[in-house]
């Protein structure tokens, strides 16, 4: 168990605003480069500042019935360094290496808390913290598409392996990792002027002890109807994930998607907290840029 400092507790929640971004739409910025072009030759600012909202709702947990609305209004900072970078639609990341094919950095994730109290299947268990995660990513690029009203494309090939912690802004406890790999396919300009697609398909697989999180029943917590379950590592799930963002007015931009999850054949499907095959999450949300520096990024 390690104590989290306040500045780290500050970065998280930052963190989770993005994340929840992120759910619905990779996309969160008016310029080219937050939708999903972020080596293209434009010139993009070295920072920006501004500010967005929006909600999304998602289960509480892997195959749970049971759902989290959270509504979100928060500043948002974008900074495009040579080395680390916040935004741009990877979260925040250190590069470490990067070509024209590949970039090879240490990105971060998170997810929101949920209460077992709202939660019949988990009803008097404690409760599920706000997750974080931090870990390597390859991002290959596997084509690029052009097409004939202007438009761009690109498919990407994504293997992320991140390990999973688990916060209540008191203690932090690890919760093993996670490896998904991932493709995702970004388009631009295709549809309509200054819009963005995005559509990604993944697997995930996680260690032992993030689904003995989710998935296991300890004796003490065992009821007639919630049997005593040991969990074990393995397949957590798919996830088919859609995204679209679209001007609103000149520096403002909003976006919807949302994504479903597929979870039969899951390592855990047994468990007695295991309730759905099929769940899904979504959102809407803006951003709105008010400041951007004068200097431009290098890459």
């Amino acid at each position: 168990m390690l104590k989290m400092p306040f500045t780290l507790i500050v970065l998280y929640f930052t963190l989770l605003i993005s994340s929840a971004a992120v759910q619905a739409q990779q996309s969160e910025s008016p310029d080219r480069s937050l939708t999903g072009f972020e080596d293209s030759d434009e010139a993009q600012p070295l920072w920006e500042f501004g500010a967005g909202g929006g909600f999304v709702d998602v289960p509480n947990y892997p195959a749970s019935q049971e759902r989290n609305f959270v509504a979100l209004a928060a500043p948002y900072v974008i900074y495009r360094g040579d080395v680390f970078r916040i935004g741009g639609g990877g979260g925040a990341r250190a590069v470490v290496a990067e070509s024209s094919n590949f970039e090879l950095d240490v990105s971060v994730g998170g997810a929101f808390a949920a209460d077992s109290d709202d939660n019949t299947a988990r009803e008097g268990m404690p409760e599920l913290d706000f997750l974080f995660e931090i870990g390597p990513q390859l991002v290959y690029r596997l084509r690029d598409f052009t097409f004939d009203n202007g438009g761009e494309g690109r498919l990407n090939l994504r293997m992320q392996a991140r390990a999973v912690f688990s916060t209540d802004f008191k203690r932090i406890d690890d919760r093993g990792y996670v490896f998904e790999p991932q493709l995702t396919y970004q388009q631009r300009g295709t549809l309509f002027k200054d819009t963005a697609l995005n559509l990604a398909v993944s697997a995930v697989f996680a260690s032992e002890d993030l689904h003995d999180y989710f998935y296991e029943v300890d004796q003490a917590f065992a009821r007639p109807n919630r049997a005593a379950f040991d969990a074990s590592g393995g397949y957590l799930g798919s996830e088919l994930s859609l995204g679209f963002s679209f001007p609103i007015m000149k520096n403002m931009r909003g976006f919807l998607g949302g994504t479903a999850r597929f979870h039969q054949g899951a390592a855990n499907q047994d468990s007695p907290l295991f309730e759905k095959d099929i769940t899904y999450s979504y959102g809407v949300g803006f951003v709105w840029r008010l400041y951007q520096s004068d200097a431009v990024a290098s890459w």
